[in-house]
């Protein structure tokens, strides 16, 4: 059964989330930065993991681009799917739990800012456009007979200057699997789709180092920015749900404050009733006013008159 209640307009949502990914997509647009510091970047990146023997993005790539059937494959869903799922499962936490949406969108949002942020403090060149004596190969200008990506990234042929290809750190294509693998595992009953949510950013981590999109690196920082974007949005969250609680009882103790009688003012459900006297002792009915007294004892004096 899914909540019957939803989070608001879609058509708002709609207007929200394309006004922030626009600022995105104009964001990562100036903050293409300077080339040169770009290439020192991913150079430092890339001697960090051979230190540390984290550059699993070597082998991975020499085996996608000697091997078509795992090369185009990756290639179609580094173009692709990072723009079909993530917006699929928010329309379908907007429609089958919606109680969870706002928090999820919300959580979105801010990682992606967060790793706007990213891209212009850390402009970083991509292992596909390091020098040729990196050893990495661009499967995406390799296999592009097969698609619609050009040499310039995932972007259409023709569109490459609509797109910054030095925006490798942190990876949001990562981040952005790695929401939607949490969401899947957390709100979906049916086991395929928990399944999902644990192969989809698994084989995402791996599509765009063996494409060489991104460094392992760039994938960790990925996986980062979406934490601190998670702490962020409880921490928001949990703020509105302070004020909210606080709103409710003001509100709750403004109705249960007493009211207080004016004189002059007849209270309801006074007429006909005896009030309660000192000692618990019942007014009797012959002392009360004209107009307090029953209709019963009106007419018994009328009757002895």
């Amino acid at each position: 059964m899914t909540d019957r209640q939803k989070p608001t307009r879609w058509w708002a949502e709609l207007l929200l989330l394309g006004l922030v990914y626009g600022a995105y997509t104009g964001g990562r647009l100036l903050a293409r930065g300077d080339v040169h510091l770009a290439v020192g970047h991913g150079l430092s990146i890339l001697r960090t993991e051979e230190l540390l023997g984290l550059d699993f993005e070597r082998p991975l790539n020499r085996l996608f681009s000697q091997q078509g059937l795992l090369g185009i494959p990756a290639d179609f869903m580094y173009a692709s799917l990072h723009y079909l799922v993530t917006p699929a499962v928010l329309v379908w936490l907007y429609l089958r739990r919606p109680r969870h949406y706002r928090a999820a969108r919300t959580w979105l949002v801010v990682s992606t800012l967060l790793g706007l942020v990213g891209f212009t403090l850390m402009p970083t060149c991509p292992p596909r456009l390091l020098d040729a004596g990196q050893g990495f190969t661009d499967t995406m200008a390799q296999y592009s007979a097969y698609g619609w990506w050009g040499a310039e990234a995932s972007a259409p042929r023709g569109l490459g200057g609509l797109t910054n290809q030095y925006a490798a750190m942190p990876s949001l294509h990562v981040g952005w699997a790695l929401w939607c693998g949490v969401l899947l595992w957390r709100h979906g009953r049916h086991p395929l789709l928990r399944a999902l949510g644990i192969a989809y950013p698994a084989a995402t981590a791996l599509v765009v180092m063996g494409t060489a999109n991104h460094y392992f690196l760039d994938a960790a920082a990925g996986a980062a920015v979406m934490a601190a974007g998670y702490a962020i949005t409880r921490r928001l969250s949990a703020r509105a749900a302070g004020r909210e609680a606080a709103r409710r009882e003001t509100v709750g103790r403004e109705t249960a404050r007493p009211e207080t009688v004016r004189p002059g003012v007849r209270t309801a459900g006074f007429r006909g009733t005896a009030p309660i006297v000192s000692g618990g002792w019942d007014t009797s009915a012959r002392e009360l006013l004209p107009a307090q007294r029953p209709a019963s004892d009106d007419d018994t004096a009328a009757a002895a008159r």
